[in-house]
């Protein structure tokens, strides 16, 4: 069956999972420009570099999964794609132990939509009053303790939305220098963000860990489906973690003898030149192509339009 957002669509052909096609050459679907479908995606609280906001509809629309199993992602990221598929069993994680920790406690209700507001408004308000020597003041506290909310905090009041971490594990995204940031709209906004994914997240049959991505993919067997959104190889993200040419290698040859039908997303070509990591690491795979734009990245070069691109093994 084809996977639509909230449940599921009409039959599709395709290959049985296990392995790249025979041919050993990419097999291109034609490019896209937005889903088929109207889709309103559901808005995670949480912005990272690359947040699939504006492509879960296309990733969804192309997931091929009859739902018997798990979702198995692990590369988690913003958690878009995963709280608008809406699996009904999950297996989800992230090297980022603070986007595990923030979205393990809105799962366990010990971060909730009314603690979210005061919080907010109380710290957007000292922000306001005190200026952007706070927001530092915040990122000191946070590095020292990792506190969930504060990180909630600096991601929605961080320069261009980005999320970034120095080689010492410290949150190091300078300030976005909007000091009346936390508006009551934006607070509110935030608020209901939290508040949708905790009536996704609580009761859910879905384990949120913190772990290497290894794990999960080792374990997608067949009924399960496997979604993977690693970093950027090549880009300057530096998200959390270094992901290198090797570790995009390790990701293929693992992906390879997967028994779960899996889709990964991955970027084909921008203005300046393709992605060579497809056809060096993912040749016989088959690859959708959708057209985006980008309007977080730490650089203006790194806010363009965008290729996109969906590898699967069906």
């Amino acid at each position: 069956m084809l996977l639509t957002p909230g449940g599921m669509g009409a039959s599709v052909r395709r290959g049985g999972a296990g392995g790249r096609a025979p041919s050993g050459q990419l097999r291109l679907a034609p490019l896209s420009g937005r889903p088929a479908a109207p889709f309103r995606p559901l808005v995670p609280p949480i912005k990272t570099q690359g947040i699939k906001t504006k492509l879960v509809g296309f990733i969804l629309d192309n997931v091929a999964w009859d739902r018997s199993g798990r979702w198995v992602e692990p590369f988690l990221g913003s958690g878009v794609v995963l709280l608008n598929a809406r699996p009904r069993l999950a297996l989800s994680g992230d090297t980022n132990v603070h986007i595990v920790d923030f979205y393990s406690g809105v799962q366990r209700g010990r971060i909730t939509a009314p603690a979210v507001r005061e919080f907010l408004e109380r710290e957007g308000g000292k922000l306001a009053r005190i200026g952007g020597s706070y927001y530092y003041e915040v990122r000191d506290r946070f590095n020292s303790g990792g506190e969930p909310l504060d990180f909630l905090f600096l991601n929605r009041a961080s320069f261009n939305g980005l999320m970034r971490f120095n080689s010492k594990g410290g949150y190091n995204v300078p300030f976005c220098k909007k000091t009346w940031r936390f508006t009551r709209s934006y607070v509110t906004k935030i608020v209901n963000q939290v508040g949708h994914a905790a009536d996704i997240l609580r009761g859910s049959e879905w384990v949120v860990e913190a772990g290497d991505w290894r794990g999960g993919v080792e374990s997608a067997g067949r009924g399960d489906f496997l979604y993977l959104d690693p970093p950027y190889n090549g880009r300057s993200a530096n998200y959390y973690d270094d992901w290198g040419d090797d570790d995009m290698q390790r990701l293929a040859d693992a992906v390879s003898s997967t028994r779960s039908n899996f889709a990964m997303s991955i970027w084909y070509r921008n203005k300046y030149r393709v992605n060579g990591d497809i056809e060096r690491h993912f040749a016989g795979f088959n690859v959708k192509k959708h057209r985006h734009f980008y309007h977080l990245g730490s650089k203006e070069s790194l806010r363009n339009e965008m290729i996109e691109a969906l590898i699967t093994n069906y």
